[in-house]
């Protein structure tokens, strides 16, 4: 093979690994309710992104799959085509021919391998972690669409690992194929722990609370618009530590108690102040589920969970604010005995 292909190709190799481990690793660090936000203002990058976090099992799959490939194909093109560069400069200073062969394999092994570490694998991994939902977003498309692309042959390869598994008595467990327990058959489970004496009797207690107190109303847990805490939508974010620091609290609202543009966190605001970068309250802050004053707290936790928010905008029928509620008040009335 020619030179200058064989150095083209060992070239696009070490991009398409370090393409498979940045978008691997992007989609396990990537924040959901960022790439949901993004996604909401209108980016198809961020919604491939959310589809792939959805699917991570596929994905995760596809880029085993590409990385080994990248992998291979380094094996069979690049460490031939160094070591057969090297072979006769060896041979010209006075080594045999077996021994010249000899180091300059060595060589070629050692330098494809450092290369495929350093550039295939850490650098892109360590830029992944550090900027995981932008890596996300640039990475989404083109990963998905090869992930789709050779979900056929991943298919076929999950079926043989599966049948491997069972050999041994181990019975692999599919996505999405053990669906949650009924409130009804939890409250059964804990009446039957109770009985046999597998827990306790103040365990018993907090888990009957937890299953039955879900049907009471939200309203004595809102927090009114007179006591919500905010910062402006232009506040920068030394501003927003500020005002968590003397608030005591993580999360503020941005805007006004009677009309929130969002809940704003303070690592985020510590983020971006280490970052340098220049930007708002209302820039960082995400969006607040809205919820009717007269919700159950298990309808409000599970729209908070489902949101993956921690606050919810409590709107009255007229559409004004009522307040808020916190998905911590919620799960203190669910988890603590009345």
């Amino acid at each position: 093979m020619n030179l200058s292909i064989g150095l083209a190709l060992t070239l696009v190799l070490l991009v398409g690994n370090g393409f498979f481990v940045a978008a691997e690793f992007a989609l396990v660090a990537a924040k959901r309710h960022r790439l949901e936000k993004a996604a909401a203002g209108g980016s198809k990058a961020a919604g491939a992104a959310l589809a792939g976090i959805k699917e991570l099992s596929l994905m995760l799959a596809g880029a085993q799959l590409g990385i080994t490939l990248c992998s291979l194909g380094l094996g069979v093109v690049s460490e031939p085509l160094i070591a057969g560069t090297l072979t006769p400069l060896f041979h010209t200073v006075g080594l045999p021919e077996t021994a010249a062969h000899a180091v300059a394999f060595v060589i070629a092994l050692a330098l494809v391998t450092f290369l495929h570490m350093v550039l295939g694998e850490m650098a892109p991994k360590s830029w992944a972690i550090a900027h995981p939902e932008r890596s996300a977003t640039l990475l989404a498309l083109p990963f998905r669409g090869f992930t789709l692309l050779v979900r056929p042959l991943i298919s076929a390869l999950n079926a043989v690992s599966n049948g491997l598994l069972r050999l041994f008595k181990v019975r692999p467990r599919e996505e999405g194929a053990h669906p949650p327990r009924t409130p009804e058959q939890l409250q059964h489970l804990v009446a039957e722990s109770r009985r046999l004496g597998l827990i306790e009797a103040d365990d018993h207690a907090v888990l009957s609370q937890a299953l039955h107190a879900p049907h009471a109303d939200i309203t004595p847990l809102i927090t009114l618009p007179g006591q919500i805490i905010a910062v402006p939508a232009a506040a920068t974010a030394q501003q927003v530590i500020d005002a968590c620091l003397r608030a005591q609290r993580s999360r503020l609202i941005v805007g006004t108690p009677a009309d929130p543009a969002g809940v704003v966190h303070i690592r985020d605001a510590y983020l971006a102040r280490k970052r340098g970068t220049d930007v708002t309250a209302a820039q960082l802050a995400y969006r607040i589920p809205a919820l009717p004053p007269r919700t159950s707290v298990s309808d409000a936790v599970a729209r908070l969970r489902a949101a993956r928010s921690q606050i919810a905008l409590i709107r009255a029928d007229d559409g004004a604010t009522a307040g808020i509620v916190s998905l911590d008040d919620l799960l203190t009335t669910l988890l603590v005995p009345a």
